[in-house]
């Protein structure tokens, strides 16, 4: 299944395909993400082996599960092996009982992310064994706490299913703490929902990425617009049964990737 998700992806043009994150399927996770649960770097390496030239990803590394050194070694390895494909998104979890599982202070989950990043940089940095080319690291989080993270250690912010006006101000946000923190504002490369229906939804809580072709398709153009380079789908909606039978989530994103085809030669024939 992860063979024809990888090989999918990369046949309708999509640029980049990305996994989470989790070792122990404890309840807490077993209620969203049923086992058998994949190490995303293991896989990942494996999926790089059956794909050509889609980036691989996590959406996102638990930052705490892992030493530090770990984390760099496994994805200067990882980036090599595949051709500077590796994209790291990066989060501090929210799993409680698997924290415990791993013997992980959950209480210390933002303070030990920020820590390890910073390891993580220092031996790219310093370090011939880790070096392997630019990875880039995408640091997830909704939170305050997680745009200042962001700004901090951060190549770009990746925030997780939002409606749109709440990304505009959570930016605005962002921006304040960058000039605070007298740094750049990072790039912005959003997961968004993916849920096409037949009638468009008019729900101010609408998140960005549901609704009709045309709704979705405008959601990807204000997201362009904001500055985002690169948008995540995540077709994933909670049924668990999806993730044994995907020809719906593969024919959403047939879909969008037909429209915004259409709409790329709609463009190129106004120019000429």
């Amino acid at each position: 299944m992860l063979r024809r998700w990888a090989q999918a992806v990369e046949a309708l043009g999509f640029d980049l395909l990305m996994i989470s994150d989790h070792i122990v399927v404890t309840p807490d996770v077993a209620e969203h993400y049923p086992a058998p649960f994949y190490e995303p770097f293991t896989t990942l390496a494996w999926l790089a082996g059956v794909t050509d030239r889609v980036r691989l990803g996590t959406t996102v590394l638990i930052v705490p599960y892992r030493h530090p050194l770990l984390i760099a070694r496994m994805a200067a390895n990882l980036n090599q092996l595949s051709g500077g494909r590796l994209v790291l998104g990066v989060g501090v979890g929210w799993a409680r009982q698997e924290f415990e599982a791993l013997g992980v202070p959950f209480h210390r989950r933002g303070a030990l992310t920020d820590e390890y990043l910073r390891a993580v940089r220092t031996a790219w940095e310093d370090d011939e064994d880790y070096r392997s080319g630019e990875i880039p690291i995408w640091v997830g989080g909704n939170s305050d706490a997680g745009l200042r993270r962001a700004v901090r250690l951060g190549d770009a912010w990746h925030p997780l299913r939002s409606t749109l006006p709440w990304l505009r101000e959570a930016l605005d946000r962002m921006k304040t703490i960058a000039d605070e923190e007298r740094r750049p504002v990072p790039a912005l490369a959003p997961r968004i929902a993916l849920r096409l229906t037949d009638a468009p939804i008019t729900d101010p809580a609408r998140l960005a990425g549901e609704g009709t072709i045309d709704q979705i398709a405008d959601d990807l153009e204000q997201l362009r617009l904001l500055g985002a380079g690169t948008v995540v789908l995540d077709p994933f909606n909670g049924d668990l049964s999806e993730i044994s039978h995907p020809e719906t989530a593969w024919q959403a994103l047939a879909t969008v990737a037909a429209h915004r085809g259409r709409s790329a030669d709609h463009k190129s024939t106004e120019r000429q």
